[in-house]
């Protein structure tokens, strides 16, 4: 993602296509799923946690 200021932080294990991306100055951040489905309740917590921490600055 050169020249974009963004890294992929998630990436598909079977198509290796990119899921997630965080930029590298700005506090943004996306996934392209639904983190709070399957498989486990909390495996998306995390993502949940950051957005709050960018929201609070």
């Amino acid at each position: 993602m050169k020249g974009t200021g963004l890294e992929a932080t998630h990436i598909n294990l079977l198509d290796k296509t990119i899921e997630g991306v965080h930029h590298k100055s700005e506090p943004t951040f996306s996934v392209q799923y639904h983190p709070e489905s399957s498989p486990g309740p909390t495996d998306g917590k995390y993502l949940f946690g950051e957005f709050l921490e960018i929201m609070g600055e």
